[in-house]
Parts: structure tokens; C-alpha cells; sequence
């Protein structure tokens, strides 16, 4: 199949990850995967929700927004009610980083992920999972450096992606046109353990087969293996960054 972009049916779009990229926030990344480009950035608040205070753990939440002119034509603010799609989003990015922290370890401490699509061309979900994992690395170790907690409480890395069928053929990646016209649609997180996270799968025109299902979470279990890499790639970018300030 010829996809619009040029890709071979199991190559992810050109993936970058800018970690740091706000200053104010204690941890940021900026996430591109081809158009879609979303930015993550991380606030740290010393107080839990009614349901966890004395507790004595932490709790990781996010909220997911789009620019007006992310999209071909103006999608408008949600400025007094957020809607299901945005809701449905924002608590799967707060399961997804929620899955591969020690709550116990942060102590009563909130950490909000803000995820804000700054352009939108398919998967900004999936972006913003993998940009926000990066973006709570940086807030622990800043945690971490100052003194708040011992040790950075991360058990394991998670990014996502999504798959589908397109023309009777399985795709990785899909863009938003690709998306539109998909006959089945995946988005799966992943952890670097090789555990899932959370399976979103939907038949948009005729059932499909646990054959199916398999071939897909291979799939998109080899595109989040290269995400992986970005990941890593970003925050060890941050650690020469430090070291670089260090020794100046």
C-alpha cells in the first residue's frame, strides 16, 4: 500500500523529543511525531486529593487541550466544560504514567501533567503519553535534586502508539487521514517491561479476529520499541546537559 507520507506499512512518522523545553515547569518535553507536535510540561503541588490525604503516597493526574488552530479548521476552546473526548484522554494519560510510578515514594505530593496539542495530524494521544513520560522523568530527578525524595520512583518506562487496518492492510502510526479511513483502530500503551497498559481497539466496519488482534499488538509493540529509544535518547540528553552545567 502507498501511504501518503511515503512510509513503509511498519515505520513510525519522523519521531523528536525536545526535553526541557519550558523553563518554568519542573519537567517539559516537546513531542513531534511528523505534524502532530504536542507539548508536556509537569507542576508539582504539595497537597493530594480529599480521597488520598493522610495517606501519606502521591498521585499523578493530567490535562489534555487543544490549540484552536491545531487542526485544519478552528476547533474551539473548551472553555466551561470539557468534553468526553478530552476527559476520556486526559484519564488515560494519567493511568498510563500513573502505571509505571511509586506513588508510595513520592510522598503527598500531586504531580499535574498538562498535554497541549500545538498542531494535530492523528495519535496526539498516543504523543502525549510518550512526551509526557519524558516530561515526569525531568519533574522526579528535580525532585530529586532538591532534596524532596530519595530516588527517582520510576519502575519502568511507557510510551504508546496506534495501529490499524487501512485498505485491508495493517499500518503503524496512522496519521489523521489514515485514521479517518481505517477499517480497525488501536492505540496501545506499553511499558518497557513488554507489559500493556491499556488496549483501545475498535472495529470501524466489520469484526475483526483475535488473529487480528495479535498481529496488530506486534505490530505496535515494535513501533514503541524505537519510541523507547527517543525516550531515552531525550533524558539522557538532560543528563549531559547537567553535567555540562556542572562543570561550569
Amino acid at each position: 500500500m502507498f501511504r501518503l507520507d511515503g512510509r513503509a506499512n511498519d515505520e513510525l512518522r519522523p519521531a523528536r523529543i525536545i526535553p526541557g523545553f519550558q523553563h518554568y515547569a519542573e519537567g517539559s518535553a516537546l513531542i513531534e511525531l511528523g505534524k502532530t507536535r504536542v507539548i508536556c510540561a509537569v507542576s508539582v503541588e504539595d497537597r493530594v486529593p480529599a480521597f488520598l490525604k493522610g495517606e501519606g503516597r502521591g498521585w499523578i493526574t493530567a490535562e489534555y487541550a487543544m490549540l484552536p488552530r491545531s487542526t485544519i479548521t478552528r476547533t474551539p476552546r473548551e472553555e466551561s466544560r470539557v468534553g468526553g473526548r478530552t476527559h476520556e484522554i486526559q484519564r488515560l494519560i494519567g493511568r498510563s504514567l500513573r502505571a509505571v510510578a511509586d506513588l508510595d515514594a513520592l510522598g503527598e505530593r500531586t504531580l499535574i501533567v498538562d498535554c497541549d496539542v500545538l498542531q494535530a495530524d492523528g495519535g496526539t494521544r498516543t504523543a502525549a503519553i510518550t512526551g509526557a513520560y519524558v516530561a515526569l522523568v525531568q519533574a522526579l530527578n528535580t525532585l530529586v535534586e532538591r532534596g524532596l525524595i530519595p530516588s527517582l520512583p520510576i519502575k519502568s518506562a511507557v510510551a504508546a502508539t496506534s495501529v490499524g487496518i487501512v485498505g485491508g492492510e495493517m499500518l503503524l502510526d496512522l496519521c489523521y487521514d489514515e485514521d479517518s479511513w481505517a477499517e480497525v483502530d488501536f492505540n496501545v500503551v506499553m511499558t518497557s517491561e513488554g507489559e500493556f497498559v491499556e488496549i483501545q481497539g475498535t472495529a470501524e466496519a466489520t469484526p475483526f479476529s483475535k488473529e487480528t488482534i495479535n498481529s496488530l499488538l506486534s505490530l505496535a509493540e515494535r513501533g514503541i520499541e524505537r519510541l523507547f529509544e527517543a525516550q531515552k535518547a531525550a533524558i539522557d540528553s538532560l543528563k549531559g546537559l547537567a553535567g555540562k552545567n556542572g562543570d561550569s
